[in-house]
């Protein structure tokens, strides 16, 4: 059996699995009325262990304002711990620059539950060690191959050819150091200019003689080690760290039998797991792998959802100007593989009640919006997308029009058409968003 065979296999043991439990949360939703999980799992979770010399290091620098050009910046100010290392605004993107006024390309992601993130790739095959097919080789099969449905407990996403894994919102970046290192250059961010200008900062900094302690005086005058060697540290902070990866949420123990769900909890759980509603578990998949790792919330894929253009954005000014995630502008090395122009990374949905802007371009600012437009994208665009003067809805106005196609229109509940019903209730999201909620870390377990 070839490793392609056995990651087949593997995966649709997997979906299985899921739609096991999709439906084991359907029959429990109707059938326990006290909201305990009756067939609780042990979750395997991080070990705890005191932070390394290396992990303290990254601390400090995660932390220091002063590699910014304003003095005021660090990596903190825009993933705060107090929001689960997301943005602690209400604004779309966050403000950077020497004065704090520069826009952000994009809103910012949480750099929570990042320790189990895949590298980038293109395509479902990752066992086939001695069969490597290259990112341009996998895209081109990709343009000849039909798209499967994705639905929760379904078996589509084993064999669609899409991006997948990577950080950042366009998954330009496979590491945490890297991922570390574009927002401290980047001019609308830290700004901290050239690496010249960091590695100063670095050198001259209150935790200089971490750096001596663990690799030597000579460090202090390799510029590139010295900036690579301190983002490294900043990426062990995040591994190390329990905060950036505590499963701590009513949902983590309810899976393990610790914590009861709410009668609306338990029908959110059912209407996101039911491809005949929400079918948010195609994409957000929210069982327990089979050796017991918590869910993620996220099959790690990328979708071009179409979501309306965020007016508040600068560089939406300019009517030229579209944000094609893993096409541009800010990634580069596949932009010719245009069927993949508009899609961006499923984000977790880990601690998604705590934030203040949606989407890529944080054009969504409630978990009701949010619903809303899965829910009328399709069936009544009218009620999510701008209006142009002569009244047309401006559906898809955030992406080109020569990528509409690309726009997800088979996966539920995105497979509806005009004046058809719509996928969910009020009721519906209302207890969705209710589950949801049950996704906030922190939640404290009764005795």
């Amino acid at each position: 059996m070839n490793g392609r065979t056995m990651w087949l296999l593997g995966a649709g043991l997997l979906c299985l699995a899921g739609a096991v439990f999709a439906a084991g949360t359907k029959r429990f939703a109707e059938t326990n009325k006290v909201g305990v999980n009756p067939n609780p799992v042990r979750l395997m979770r991080p070990a705890i262990a005191p932070l390394s010399a290396m992990a303290q290091l990254g601390k400090e620098i995660f932390y220091d304002a002063s590699l910014s050009s304003s003095g005021a910046l660090s990596c903190a100010s825009c993933h705060s711990p107090d929001h689960a290392y997301g943005p602690p605004n209400d604004g779309p993107v966050m403000l950077g620059g020497a004065t704090l006024l520069r826009q952000g390309a994009r809103a910012v992601p949480s750099l929570t539950y990042l320790e189990r993130h895949p590298n980038f790739s293109i395509g479902p095959d990752k066992g086939d060690d001695d069969n490597i097919i290259d990112l341009a080789q996998m895209a081109a099969i990709g343009q000849q191959a039909a798209r499967t449905t994705k639905t929760a407990g379904g078996t589509g996403a084993s064999t669609n050819i899409v991006p997948q894994g990577g950080l950042f919102w366009d998954g330009r970046a496979d590491t945490l150091q890297d991922q570390a290192l574009f927002p401290l250059l980047d001019p609308n961010e830290m700004d901290g200019g050239s690496a010249e200008i960091v590695a100063d900062k670095l050198r001259r900094a209150p935790y200089t003689n971490r750096f001596v302690e663990l690799f030597g005086g000579g460090v202090l005058r390799n510029q590139r080690l010295l900036i690579a060697e301190a983002m490294f540290a900043v990426a062990r902070y995040q591994v190390e760290e329990p905060s950036f990866h505590p499963y701590t949420s009513k949902y983590d123990y309810w899976l393990e039998g610790k914590a009861r769900l709410s009668e609306s909890e338990l029908r959110g759980l059912q209407a996101f797991n039911d491809p005949d509603k929400a079918n948010c578990a195609g994409c957000h998949t929210s069982a327990p792998t089979r050796d017991g790792l918590p869910p993620l919330f996220t099959d790690h894929q990328y979708e071009a959802l179409g979501a309306p253009r965020n007016a508040a954005l600068a560089n939406n000014r300019d009517p030229n100007y579209f944000d094609l995630g893993v096409c541009g502008p800010q990634r580069t090395d596949i932009s010719e593989q245009t069927q993949y122009c508009g899609m961006f990374l499923t984000p977790t949905l880990r601690n998604t009640a705590t934030r203040h802007a949606f989407f890529h371009n944080g054009v969504f600012h409630s978990l009701e919006q949010v619903l809303d437009f899965y829910n009328f994208r399709d069936t009544n665009p009218e009620k999510v997308f701008a209006h142009a003067a002569d009244g047309t809805v401006l559906k898809y106005d955030d992406l080109s029009p020569k990528y509409h196609a690309n726009v997800d229109v088979t996966d539920p509940p995105f497979d509806r058409h005009p004046g058809g019903k719509p996928a969910m209730t009020e009721q519906d999201e209302a207890d969705i968003i209710a589950f949801l909620k049950t996704l906030t870390d922190g939640y404290k377990v009764e005795n």
